[in-house]
């Protein structure tokens, strides 16, 4: 229906024309809650036509990446730099056609590289698979931007491609509960200052999406867009390194400058091979992998071979990796290493946090 069209591109006009302050903050809320209401069902109606083939990958390695661009940019030569996989190259548009994974090797990780055909703008409505292509980032665990150096305007082409698919990069689910309640209307309880969302503007945001009773809980600052990812519950969150390629083709302080613009990550040549053990690095860091050591009783850990793990993890979350027993035979764990007390600390609890080159002697029964 092209009514949905047209009334999300009036409402995207309204907002883009009001000047956002105290006294319109609730009327902005309420459009943009509408908005995103009108855009769900647009996918909806979408989504129960004819599919697209779609793009099947299977994942491997300690995670998957998604190297992400428009068509020409380098892609599949920075593939075959990361991977030393030799994929089809050329110097034209539209050479990648299919989903093509590559592995990266560093520190131990093991990082799947998937390179996707280069979008453009409308992607996210369709245009050229574009749809088909940034399905494929809501299953991995990070995205790679990859933006022609002397092209910076593509950027924020891609990162609002991506949005509108619903995945939000470098950003965290925002701290904030809705519990639904009988009645009392909707109640807002805080534990910091949320400056730009008032009590009106959340009552206003949480009716349109037909909720009239809730408790809120709202325990970091967040804006109205937030607000209303976490009522929509239908957001993929995950970090983004953005590469700007073909460094080569201009000065080093014009490649400067655009990076000081872009604020983006690293300046590499995929076709020259500079800059990638850079770009490496920043993928494992932004990654947040930690190394994990194991030992045997009575003999000397493995420390040539760590178990990668992500930040924040848990002993059980090690033992399911691990085997899928060693939860239900779970004994207890010596540790050694930052997150013990001391080498070789006793514990009971799988819910222990695991750090950065910790040492783990697993007993199960």
């Amino acid at each position: 229906m092209a009514g949905y069209q047209d009334e999300i591109k009036r409402l995207e006009e309204e907002i883009s024309k009001t000047k956002y302050n105290k006294r319109t903050q609730s009327h902005v809320g309420l459009v943009k809650a509408k908005l995103a209401k009108l855009r769900e069902k647009d996918e909806a109606r979408r989504s129960g036509g004819k599919k697209g083939d779609g793009y099947t990958v299977r994942r491997s390695g300690d995670a998957t990446v998604v190297l992400l661009g428009f068509p020409s940019v380098g892609k599949s030569t920075l593939l075959n730099a990361l991977t030393n996989k030799e994929s089809a190259v050329g110097a034209y548009a539209f050479t990648t056609v299919s989903v093509i994974p590559g592995m990266l090797e560093y520190n131990h990780s093991k990082i799947q590289i998937l390179d996707v055909p280069g979008i453009l703008q409308g992607a996210s409505d369709g245009s050229g698979r574009g749809k088909e292509v940034l399905s494929v980032i809501r299953g991995a665990d990070m995205v790679l931007m990859v933006v022609d150096i002397t092209h910076p305007e593509h950027l924020d082409t891609l990162k609002d491609e991506i949005y509108k698919t619903n995945v939000r990069v470098n950003q965290h689910k925002p701290d904030v509960r809705i519990r639904k309640t009988a009645k009392n209307g909707i109640r807002v309880g805080r534990t910091v200052r949320t400056e730009q969302l008032d009590d009106e503007t959340i009552s206003a945001v949480l009716k349109e999406f037909k909720i009239n009773n809730a408790e809120v809980l709202i325990r970091e600052p967040i804006d109205v867009d937030q607000l209303i990812d976490v009522v929509e519950a239908n957001k993929v969150y995950m970090p983004c390194v953005v590469a700007l390629n073909k460094g080569d083709l201009v000065s080093y302080e014009k490649a400067q400058d655009v990076k000081h613009e872009t604020r983006a990550d690293v300046i590499i040549s995929a076709e020259k091979r500079t800059g990638t053990e850079d770009l490496k690095r920043v993928i494992f860091e932004k990654l947040e992998f930690i190394r994990v050591y194991l030992k045997e009783p009575r003999k000397e850990p493995d420390l040539e071979e760590p178990l990668i793990m992500r930040r924040g993890c848990t002993l059980r979350t090690v033992c399911e990796r691990l085997h899928k027993d060693f939860v239900s035979k779970f004994k207890f764990v010596r540790i050694w290493g930052p997150s013990s007390k001391f080498p070789g600390q006793k514990l009971l609890s799988l819910d222990h946090k695991i750090m950065d080159e910790d040492v783990l002697e697993i007993h199960v029964r």
